[in-house]
């Protein structure tokens, strides 16, 4: 057992949670289960490595601040009726860990219309306390222009001709007249939608959700529904969200261009896959034409 671990194991069992166990890894954090004195599963999630790591997307990441982010922002929804995984403790310490209650599984899937119906409630709610940790301090209409431009220049150095970053002052102007205020998850997809008898019973992972314009969840599904294992009905999501979602606006390419470029960067880099990374590469190439003809109608 790593001293990590053990580190772990004694902060779970201060706290009455035992038999730690293992489940799960991503890029910057660790699952892991354990049961409480009354034997019901909880899920632990704490950092792979140290505090503070970087990857391609996302150079400077502090796990410290997601947690607490994870943590007020779960708090708030579920006062609204959100399911989500309840969270029970947070320590910080060493190491940091968010204690949430396990949600079962049982891999029947999630009725669509249902997901639509889900974020129609979620953009209706008041915004959270605590800015979204995504959000670097900034308003979407300067957040987005800022990260696709750092993004398009990792990229760069991966991707031979890769064309220009659309200009930055000119997405500005249009993501501006475009603003919003609603709470939006854009991570939503099958690996962190959690169901029973086809019914969700938890949105997971809120690491990346922002406050803006609801549209910028479409943006996000429209790209992550062309990878199949996503599993995401992007028309029957539509249906069920009730609302009319203009798909084909220069804000709306603008969201698809930022879906596409991270897209790019996980598939070239963070979680390199020579099939999806030329697809994801062809396709952030299409967005950005389909940008650029909206801008010179």
């Amino acid at each position: 057992m790593s001293q990590r671990t053990a580190r772990l194991q004694e902060a779970a069992a201060a706290r009455g949670y035992t038999g730690l166990r293992a489940v799960g890894s991503g890029l910057e954090f660790s699952v892991y289960e354990a049961r409480t004195d009354a034997d019901a599963r909880v899920v632990l999630r704490t950092p792979s490595g140290d505090r503070f790591q970087s990857n391609a997307n996302d150079p400077a990441v502090d796990t410290r601040a997601l947690l607490q982010w994870e943590h007020a922002v779960t708090q708030h929804v579920a006062g609204y009726d959100i399911p989500v995984a309840t969270a029970r403790d947070l320590i910080l310490g060493d190491p940091d860990v968010l204690i949430s209650d396990y949600v079962p599984d049982d891999g029947t899937g999630f009725d669509p219309h249902a997901l639509g119906r889900l974020l129609h409630r979620l953009h209706q709610l008041p915004p959270p306390p605590m800015a979204p940790y995504a959000a670097d301090g900034l308003p979407v209409e300067q957040l987005l222009p800022v990260r696709i431009t750092r993004r398009w220049r990792e990229l760069g150095a991966i991707v031979t001709d890769l064309p220009p970053v659309p200009d930055r002052a000119r997405m500005v102007s249009t993501l501006s007249a475009s603003a919003g205020s609603s709470l939006v998850h854009l991570d939503v997809r099958l690996p962190n939608l959690r169901c029973v008898g086809r019914k969700i019973a938890a949105l997971l992972d809120w690491s990346n959700a922002l406050v803006g314009d609801p549209a910028l969840e479409f943006g996000r599904l429209a790209e992550f529904a062309r990878l199949p294992e996503n599993g995401i009905d992007l028309p029957a999501v539509l249906a069920g969200y009730g609302r009319s979602v203009e798909s084909d606006s220069a804000a709306m390419w603008l969201y698809r261009l930022d879906a596409a470029v991270m897209l790019a960067l996980v598939f070239t880099s963070e979680a390199p896959d020579a099939e999806n990374g030329r697809h994801a590469i062809d396709r952030l190439h299409e967005v950005r034409e389909r940008l650029l003809g909206r801008w010179d109608e």
